[in-house]
């Protein structure tokens, strides 16, 4: 499952997944929700690669990974992760507009990943500066799928990867995306154990 914040490229990064499951050949389904995502509103997609795999539907406590672009938004679907599977999370806020408002107060990463590994082991690092190093913050969610790929958490191979990113994007963004997805495949990560 990939979560994130309208804008943050969770539609994008699943594409890229499902993209690279079909160029193995290998049977894949693709399901994502956004309600109100261009205004920074929540967005999720579900990727299930397998030869069982008949829907999109990820059943509540069956995600082997879940890859967040913003913590909150991991907190909101941690009911998908399965006990023994692992939530890859960036260190990045994107503060919404209950806080913004004064309505609702934001989580510090503290209790965020406190309460992230009651439910799985918890992997996180600074996905924000490794996109900005490859060339936009965009390209966040690039990072995290390289991280799941450093940690061997994808039935995919790099190659399939790199080529789904040229299938899946307009070509000025090929070497900025490939040099994010490779920052994030050896990024120092820091883990925190259920």
């Amino acid at each position: 499952m990939f979560t994130g914040v309208g804008g943050t490229g969770v539609l994008t990064a699943a594409r890229v997944l499902a993209t690279a499951a079909l160029i193995e050949g290998q049977n894949v389904r693709m399901g994502e929700i956004h309600g109100m995502a261009q205004r920074g509103g929540a967005v999720n997609c579900t990727i299930r690669i397998g030869s069982s795999v008949h829907g999109p539907i990820v059943p509540t406590g069956k995600a082997d990974v879940l890859l967040s672009v913003e913590p909150v938004e991991a907190l909101r679907n941690v009911d998908r992760i399965m006990p023994t599977g692992t939530i890859i999370v960036g260190q990045y806020q994107i503060v919404p507009t209950a806080v913004l408002l004064g309505r609702a107060e934001y989580p510090s990463d503290k209790e965020i990943l406190r309460d992230l590994s009651k439910f799985a082991k918890v992997v996180t690092f600074d996905a924000a500066s490794l996109a900005q190093d490859a060339g936009s913050l965009l390209t966040m969610n690039t990072v995290l799928i390289g991280a799941a790929l450093g940690l061997n958490l994808l039935p995919l191979n790099e190659e399939s990867i790199i080529s789904a990113i040229k299938d899946v994007l307009p070509a000025r963004y090929h070497n900025m995306n490939i040099s994010a997805l490779q920052k994030g495949k050896n990024a120092p990560k820091q883990t925190i154990n259920v």
